[in-house]
């Protein structure tokens, strides 16, 4: 905010209205502002501050969710898989820390806006990092040929799923067949795993440049077949099928717990008008989860609560009742001393203080 006198207090109810409100321009009239750029690469500075030392290889996630609307917000639009007018931010996590959280109008697909956002984000890991692996993790919405191209490019490995059509399904017909074999014998469900070089085909709509690996799971489970697919620049030499697909891939829902953590620290509140003043709301709520998420890292660890939801944290670490009495010469703060967790309570303290 521009403010030496950090030692003050800084913000008050009028005056994060007023950042909200603001254009993010140099205003003679208002002042009080944010800019975009900032709080983006301040998101991947954090993380880059929380490691000791750079790890050799880093696993980014992409992922979006929606954010409900009842009003008449700014970019508002009903999109049919959600059944909802809604938002479709963008999140991208590197485990449990966030890289990216960028608000979107619903009418655009998954990836949409995707590829802007790796190309920032890696130019400014391997800035601090140049000799990291970065592997780029995502559902379906995100096999885009123009992001696959780019990261074949920059020397970016990536697992997208793949979604599934009938030349796919063909390429595996013998491998359904031997699933399906295997759930008659077994009653249990069965996996197959093959992988072989495909491209899908080039149409108006799009295509792909160049042949990929394609990693395929003919799986026959509850008297149905479910095919399922991942398309991926790693060679067979690092990730054979089975452990790419059942160890990298899915680890991929680890993001979704994150997002749903976003939604424990309010990420949903974009009722402001303006789709700047939901952004910074936006922003607000993933600063309150690297605040937290920090508090699990350094503070929890070791403890019972090392790996607990922050709505947990939340709950019983900071909704805390207590008695406030104000002297003249100090401001006493009494907490219950049937607070169950008060053990846990100081050796965060401690922690912390270390």
């Amino acid at each position: 905010m521009g403010r030496e006198e950090l030692d003050e207090p800084l913000a008050g109810k009028s005056t994060l209205n007023r950042m909200e409100l603001g254009a993010g321009t140099q205003d003679r009239y208002k002042k009080i502002t944010f800019w975009k750029d900032g709080v983006d690469e301040l998101l991947v500075k954090v993380f880059l501050e929380s490691q000791e030392s750079a790890p050799a290889e880093i696993i980014v996630d992409v992922d979006t969710t929606d954010l409900p609307l009842h009003g008449k917000q700014e970019g508002r639009f009903f999109h049919g898989y959600y059944d909802n007018y809604c938002y479709l931010p963008l999140y991208i996590f590197c485990g449990e820390h966030v890289l990216c959280a960028r608000l979107r109008e619903a009418n655009h697909d998954a990836a949409f806006g995707s590829l802007a956002e790796i190309q920032r984000i890696v130019p400014q890991v391997r800035v601090a990092w140049p000799e990291v692996k970065i592997v780029l993790r995502g559902d379906s919405g995100f096999c885009r040929n123009e992001l696959m191209s780019w990261c074949e490019t920059q020397g970016v490995d990536f697992v997208f799923g793949l979604a599934r059509n009938q030349k796919l399904r063909k390429i595996i017909g013998a491998e359904l067949h031997a699933a399906t074999q295997q759930w008659n014998q077994t009653g249990q469900p069965a996996r197959v795993f093959s992988e072989f070089d495909y491209q899908a085909k080039k149409t108006k709509k799009g295509g792909w440049d160049c042949e990929r690996r394609v990693v395929a799971k003919a799986e026959h489970i509850d008297g149905k077949e479910n095919p399922r697919f991942v398309v991926t620049s790693l060679s067979s030499g690092e990730w054979e099928a089975r452990r790419l697909y059942e160890e990298l891939y899915c680890a991929r829902g680890d993001m979704e717990n994150r997002i749903k953590e976003q939604f424990s620290l309010f990420a949903d509140r974009v009722s402001a008008e303006t789709m700047r003043a939901n952004q910074m709301r936006l922003y607000l709520s993933a600063m309150a989860y690297i605040l937290v998420s920090g508090l699990r890292r350094l503070g929890l660890k070791a403890t019972s609560l090392a790996q607990a939801q922050v709505a947990t944290i939340r709950t019983k670490l900071l909704k805390i009742g207590a008695q406030i009495r104000v002297t003249v010469r100090k401001v006493w703060v009494s907490m219950a001393s049937s607070y169950p967790w008060q053990d846990l309570y100081q050796q965060v303290w401690a922690n912390l203080c270390c």
